[in-house]
């Protein structure tokens, strides 16, 4: 503003002065546009700073406006943070609760797993024994079969040998059969009495003797001799008063001749009376009444190994 006046003093003065020189006119010319271009130089540059300073000041309003919303975006991201943090206190409360609780909860479960595991190898030490003493019996009562299927198979084999050694005689009232684990042999008194009598005959007697070898050569077998009647009530006279008294003399016979033989142990012999009291057939017929008069010998094997086997495993 101030060069744009000193300007147009200079034109005044130069148009109302004549008598100017041309240098002085020419020097002042030259000032003249000199300051022309200067004055466009600085208003280009006035007009550059305008703008500069238009676009200065709109970011500075983008910048105002950017710097309100961090700082309602900051104060947001501050509220979430509270609220997170509140969150997480909350969360770390509860964590802190259940971590406590748990604890708890996992030191009383240990302490009961621990009872359990000593009850379970108090029960699994109980089972072992048990499986023990489960194994020992089995083992035992397989012994125990193995013995009396041996006892039965010698049974088996007796019988067979009595039936062969008294061959002759099957067919006359002797009949051998093995049940039970017993061998039964049965002389009916037509074979070995007259009737009333104890007195045995010399069939009956060979009989008698040899069924006497085999046991001779089975010292160990339990012999008992049973003597049995019909019904019929004794009639004879003497030293016999009945019927009990005449099948008890009759086993005595028996005894007194196997007792002849040596070789058989007079400690296994057993006599003894059943009078009419163990029948095999009914009395009402001829043929019953036969077939009840008669002796039975009965033949057990030694039973003491197998009653102490039974009473280890009781």
């Amino acid at each position: 503003m101030i060069k744009k006046a000193s300007i147009g003093l200079l034109a005044l003065a130069l148009s109302t002065t004549s008598c100017v020189s041309k240098k002085i006119y020419n020097d002042l010319e030259t000032k003249y546009s000199d300051l022309k271009k200067e004055n466009r130089s600085i208003a280009d540059e006035n007009e550059s700073l305008k703008k500069a300073k238009n676009q200065l000041e709109t970011d500075r309003d983008k910048l105002t406006k950017d710097l309100a919303n961090a700082n309602d975006d900051l104060a947001k991201q501050k509220a979430d943070l509270a609220a997170e943090q509140k969150k997480y206190k909350v969360l770390q409360d509860s964590y802190n609760a259940l971590e406590k609780n748990s604890n708890d909860a996992l030191e009383k479960n240990m302490a009961k797993n621990r009872e359990l595991l000593a009850q379970l190898e108090a029960k699994g030490k109980a089972l072992a024994d048990e499986q023990a003493r489960l194994d020992k019996t089995a083992n035992r009562l397989k012994e125990l079969e193995d013995m009396i299927a041996a006892k039965e198979e010698a049974m088996r084999k007796l019988k067979e040998t009595l039936s062969k050694a008294l061959t002759g005689f099957e067919g006359k009232g002797l009949t051998v059969e093995h049940k039970n684990g017993k061998v039964y042999v049965s002389m009916e008194n037509k074979l070995l009495f007259n009737s009333g009598s104890w007195a045995v005959g010399a069939e009956g007697r060979k009989a008698v003797v040899e069924l006497g070898k085999v046991l001779g050569d089975n010292p160990d077998l339990s012999v008992l001799i049973e003597g049995h009647t019909d019904d019929d009530p004794y009639a004879g006279s003497g030293p016999i008063a009945n019927n009990w008294d005449l099948s008890t003399k009759r086993a005595t016979a028996i005894v007194a001749i196997l007792s002849e033989n040596p070789k058989i142990n007079k400690q296994k012999l057993t006599a003894a009376g059943r009078s009419e009291f163990s029948p095999l057939a009914s009395n009402a017929t001829p043929e019953g009444k036969a077939k009840n008069r008669r002796i039975e010998i009965i033949l057990t094997p030694r039973l003491d190994e197998i009653a102490e086997m039974l009473n280890s495993i009781n």
